[in-house]
């Protein structure tokens, strides 16, 4: 008997699991890798190369949860966006009240051949660099100056009967 190439799992679970969060009222979000090819994400809101995204039907407008790729319209900070995530940047779809869900595991013939390859191509040596976060953009190299320490009243205590 000859094994046939299967067609890839992903978006019929992507799918079954949409419909069963929805079905016990949960609000179902995707972690998508932004860092795959032909993902187009508000990338302002990624964080440690992934976002994770609301796809609850009052949250999105025109979702397709397709074989290929996942598209939708939604608002992030006001701001009305498309968003298309292509099935193999989906990484998990889980429901935020309470975590139900699953996470994907990596599968050939998804589209995004390498798919997971970026995380065996990292380096394994640390890389580090050192990143002064308290001076503001327009901070310059000359102000030398202390900050001046907050000033305030004595705290008190009121007895209240």
């Amino acid at each position: 008997m000859e094994m046939t190439e299967m067609s890839p799992r992903r978006p019929f679970l992507l799918r079954a699991f949409y419909d069963w969060l929805l079905d016990n009222q949960l609000t179902p979000h995707l972690v998508v890798d932004v860092t795959q090819p032909g993902v187009s994400v508000p990338m302002e809101f990624a964080r440690d190369g992934q976002i994770v995204l609301n796809i609850a039907p009052r949250a999105v407008g025109s979702l397709e949860l397709g074989n290929a790729d996942v598209r939708f319209n939604a608002r992030f900070g006001g701001v009305p966006r498309e968003v298309f995530v292509p099935i193999a940047a989906v990484l998990a779809i889980y429901a935020r009240e309470n975590g139900a869900g699953t996470m994907f595991e990596p599968e050939p013939g998804l589209g995004g051949e390498g798919e997971f390859e970026h995380l065996e191509e990292q380096n394994t040596e640390p890389t580090m660099s050192v990143i002064d976060g308290d001076l503001p953009d327009n901070a310059e190299d000359g102000d030398d100056e202390p900050p001046t320490p907050p000033r305030g009243g004595r705290p008190s205590l009121r007895v209240v009967k």
